[in-house]
């Protein structure tokens, strides 16, 4: 195993996507399974995501769906990837929070996003209209300043006040620039453009001013980590989120996932095909050995303490068998650093 995997950090963030034929219901209890098994193979944290109104997607709740998965668990760190601050008062997140950390002490994690919605309807539904990063830059200060007992409002957040859940912020662009100022552990994602998410980790790291959160830049690196027997198996698991992804740019709506071979086999306007094309290139994909290399390449260019997985796949189980691959391959042992 290279050093730099080695003093990384492996973890798993589950979006609970649902299968075509299937229901929301069998996509959360997947989500608690996963969750059983990261937590079985030795992975640090495991982090469910926000999403509203999406039909591939039955994680709407994810701090509830926090709760299910600490309960289900016994020492896998649990949290968020994360909850879209502008979606709520920094108050009720807060108090939420408090109640995760009091039942799982030592155990939660509070990843922080600002996304408004993947639709207008959407935006309408929930009340916001922009993703404006000073905003969510107060609401963050707000939010934080309830943990600390020096909100600004007077209110008191119970059982939050005086508890420590360790933030992190979702970022890229401006997020970058949020979680510098704020002393945060930053997630930064799409491993497929690297250009881009090497200039948010510099602007980061050049902004970073220590906190009582975290004393020095703390970088996690998000993205599809795919491992399969042939690297032709591991690309067949890009398949069916890449096919979603393009019906999401073409038509407007995430679907469900469709198993690889239906899709292999289905013809494809141009449009389609180049979206979907471009979901399957660039992502961490093939046999042991090669991610173990593609990933020994990834923390040397980023500098990355953490990497966070976040495949999506119609098959359960040639998922589940692509993460106990990649426990061999990371050997998931847990290095030293923010919680």
């Amino acid at each position: 195993m290279s050093s730099s995997i080695a003093s990384a950090r492996f973890s798993v963030l589950d979006r609970s996507r649902i299968r075509a034929g299937g229901t929301g219901a069998q996509a959360l209890r997947d989500t608690v399974r996963l969750a059983r098994e990261a937590e079985r193979l030795g992975f640090h944290r495991f982090w469910v995501a926000e999403h509203h109104g999406v039909p591939g997607v039955a994680g709407s709740a994810p701090t509830v769906l926090a709760a299910a998965v600490a309960a289900a668990t016994s020492g896998i760190r649990v949290g968020t990837g994360g909850v879209m601050l502008p979606n709520h008062r920094p108050l009720v997140v807060a108090e939420q929070f408090g109640v995760l950390e009091s039942l799982f002490p030592g155990r939660v994690d509070m990843g922080l996003g600002r996304s408004v919605g993947f639709t207008d309807g959407v935006r309408r539904a929930l009340g916001r209209d922009k993703d404006d990063a000073e905003e969510f830059a107060d609401q963050l200060a707000e939010l934080l300043g309830f943990f600390r007992g020096t909100s600004a409002t007077g209110v008191h957040a119970r059982p939050a006040e005086g508890l420590t859940v360790p933030p992190f912020v979702l970022a890229m662009g401006e997020g970058a620039d949020v979680a510098a100022r704020a002393g945060l552990p930053m997630v930064i994602g799409d491993l497929r453009d690297r250009e881009r998410m090497l200039r948010g980790i510099d602007r980061y790291r050049a902004g970073f001013r220590p906190s009582v959160w975290s004393p020095e830049p703390y970088v996690v690196v998000s993205g599809t980590v795919a491992v399969a027997g042939t690297p032709e198996a591991a690309r067949r698991l890009l398949v069916p989120e890449a096919w979603a992804m393009a019906q999401a740019r073409t038509r407007g709506s995430f679907p469900p996932l469709e198993p690889a071979g239906e899709i292999e086999a289905r013809a494809m306007t141009a449009k389609e095909r180049g979206f979907y094309e471009a979901g399957l290139d660039g992502q961490l994909a093939g046999t042991e050995e090669q991610v173990a290399d593609a990933l020994e390449s990834l923390l040397k260019e980023t500098g990355a303490q953490e990497v966070l997985v976040t495949t999506s796949t119609h098959d359960r189980e040639a998922l589940l068998d692509s993460y106990r691959r990649l426990a061999r391959v990371v050997g998931t042992r847990q290095a030293d650093g923010p919680a």
